[in-house]
Order: C-alpha cells, then structure tokens, then sequence
C-alpha cells in the first residue's frame, strides 16, 4: 500500500516538473522574439534616417550641340518669279499645193534656209497653160462681139434720134450691148482665173526662214491643199512658259525674262514679255504667257527646254539666308540663330526664293547668326559649339 503511494507521488513529481519547463521554454521564446522586433526597427530607422540625409543626385547637363552657321545679311533684290518653258519658233508656215497635178520639181530640202519669195516647187502647168490660152481667146472674142455691138449701137442711137427708129428697136439694140459687155467681163474674169491658176503652178516661200519638214518628192500627184513643206522663221523666237494663279496680279508686258538652256550651260538669255493669255488653266491653276527673244545668230532652236526667270519689279533692300537654314514645321517656318553660346528659335516669314538664299520677309533682322548644319538637333536654349 505505501509502494503504491510512493509510486502516485513520483508520478505527479514528474508532471510538475514538465509543467515548469515548458512554461520556462514559452517565456523564452517570448523575449527572443521582442528582441528581434526591436532589432528590425532600429535597423529601419536608421536606414530612412541615413536616407533622408542622402545629398541630391547632380543635375543633368544638356549636351552641347555641334553646328554651322553663317551672318544673315541685306542685298538688293528684284522679286521674281521662276517656271520652266520652252522656246518655240515665232513665225511657222506650212507651204500647201493650190491646185491638184503633178509635182514637177521641188527646190527645198529639210534645214535648206530660204529667204522671202524664193521658188519651193513646180507643178506641171501644161494644163493650166492650156487653159489660160483659152480663156484669153474667149475674151477676145467677146471683146470682138462687143465692138461690132457697139458699132450698131450708134447706128440705130442716131437713126432713133430722128425718130426713124421705134423705141422697141432701140430698146433691143441697148440690151444686146449690155449683154455684150457682161460677156466681155465674164470673159476677162475667166481670163484671168486661168491665169492665176497658171501662177499658181510655181510656188514660192511666204517668210524667210529654214526648212523644218518636207512630206513631198517630186513625181508626186497633189491635191488642193496638201501638205508639202514647213517653213520656220528663227532669227526671233518666242519662249513659253507658265505662272502659278498666286503671282498672276505681278505680271506686266515687257518685263525683263532671264533664262538658261542645258544646251548652253553658263549662258543666261534675255528676253521680254510678250503676251499674256486671258485665262488660266483650271486643272493646274496657271497662266501661259510668253516672252520674245532675239536670236540673230540662230544658236537657240525651237523646242529647247529652259529654266525661267521672269523680274517683276525693282531691286529692293532685303534680309536673306541660306536655304539650308529653314526648319518647316506644317505651316510654320523657323529658324535658329546663335546669342551668347545658345540657340534661339525664331519664326520667321519667307517671300521669294533668289538662287541658294531665301528672300526672310518678317522676323530676323540683318547680321544675326544663323545656324545652317547642325539645327535639327537643337531646342530652345541649348548650348551650342560653332564649328570653325
């Protein structure tokens, strides 16, 4: 009975003690873990501390911009306005047959020079001599019958005078003399119809001029109105060229036209304003207009292709900068000048376009420094370097 109890009271020895120790292993866990709270906010706040107290990052420095530039500056200038035309021959005849034959002979070839009334070609005129022969006998014959008309005109003229003649007889005699007389006249146009037919066999050049195309050999059978030769005069041409609707109200006839040909590179040529077209083409919204230009020594051809300067006014006083300057921008032009080692954008307003230079109307004045190479890559204010 006593084991027993002893046996009961070591037991409930040994719950007690694993009481006490895992209670004692709580209360420990319990004070690590508060330590390292603690810990990890110390840690943290010193942290913001350190970077709350951080210096600032250093500023970003713009990058300096390499460029070109060049002095805007004052010329006098004569506005302008520049198209492309061509020169074509003032004076072009096309030499046609008058009658139907045979050609005979033609006396031309093309780029033969021929002057004023000089002989083209023959057409066999046996015919129309034969005609004329007749037509010139026909008149003599009436001529013939007129007279002997005549002759009894004043017979019976006197005989009714003494009333020896009824009016019916003097009547007839009258009327058979006007008859006479438009026979004869009928004649004479015949006559000469045939005549000028004969003329007309033989055809000669209505201007001075060279030989631009032949169509005819001769042996060939023509008819009214064939085409036979074609005459150009060139000692004075005339250029044609045409103008944008927007400088139409500057035109004025003889102004002062300066063009230049690929086929004479480095001559420039003059002319004058010649004609100005009433009305303008409605699908490319120009005027054709033309010009006259001399050419006595016969260098410039017809059909050349030439670059056009037309002078619409004075020279006057204008501020201007090379092309290469401009920055279009939609609707907006702009440049960029150099002040003090820094660019500056300016919006500027172009007029007329003289060569490489473009004529600025309104917002730079003379002498400021322009950026030429280089001003794609500025803004406003950016340090420039100028490249010497």
């Amino acid at each position: 009975m006593t084991s027993n109890n002893n046996q009961f009271g070591e037991k409930r020895q040994m719950s007690r003690s694993r009481r006490f120790a895992a209670r004692k292993e709580l209360s420990s866990g319990a004070r690590f873990t508060s330590r390292q709270a603690i810990v990890i906010l110390l840690v943290s706040a010193a942290i913001g501390f350190i970077g709350c107290n951080k210096p600032p990052d250093k500023v970003r420095k713009q990058p300096v911009v390499n460029v070109r530039v060049q002095t805007s500056e004052t010329r006098a200038l004569r506005p302008l306005v520049e198209s492309i035309g061509s020169l074509a021959a003032r004076y072009q005849v096309t030499v046609s047959s008058e009658l139907d034959g045979i050609l005979d002979s033609i006396a031309v070839d093309e780029g033969s020079a021929v002057k004023k009334g000089a002989l083209i070609a023959e057409i066999r005129s046996t015919d129309y001599r034969l005609a004329c022969e007749q037509a010139a006998s026909q008149l003599s014959q009436s001529e013939t019958s007129l007279a002997n008309v005549q002759q009894e005109y004043q017979r019976k003229d006197a005989l009714y005078r003494e009333e020896l003649l009824t009016r019916q007889q003097f009547d007839d005699i009258t009327a058979r003399v006007r008859l006479a007389e438009a026979d004869v006249a009928r004649a004479r146009a015949g006559n000469n119809l045939a005549k000028e037919r004969l003329a007309r066999t033989r055809i000669f050049s209505p201007i001075a001029g060279s030989v631009k195309e032949k169509r005819v050999t001769a042996g060939d059978y023509i008819r009214n109105g064939s085409f036979l030769v074609s005459i150009v005069r060139t000692d004075l041409l005339k250029l044609i060229f045409s103008v944008s609707e927007k400088d139409v109200g500057s035109l004025r006839l003889g102004q002062d036209v300066d063009f230049i040909t690929d086929s004479f590179p480095g001559q420039k040529f003059r002319g004058r304003l010649s004609a100005i077209l009433p009305a303008l083409d409605e699908r490319t919204r120009t005027l054709t207009v033309e010009a006259l230009v001399a050419n006595a020594d016969g260098r410039l051809k017809p059909g050349l292709f030439a670059r056009v300067t037309l002078y619409t006014g004075p020279a006057r006083e204008r501020v201007v900068v090379p092309i290469t300057a401009l920055i279009y921008d939609n609707s907006t032009t702009k440049i960029f000048v150099v002040e003090g080692e820094k660019a500056k954008e300016k919006n500027v307003k172009t007029g007329g376009k003289y060569g490489e230079y473009m004529e600025i109307v309104e917002g730079l004045s003379d002498k400021a420094v322009v950026v030429t190479v280089g001003q794609n890559n500025l803004m406003e204010g950016a340090p420039v370097h100028v490249a010497r």
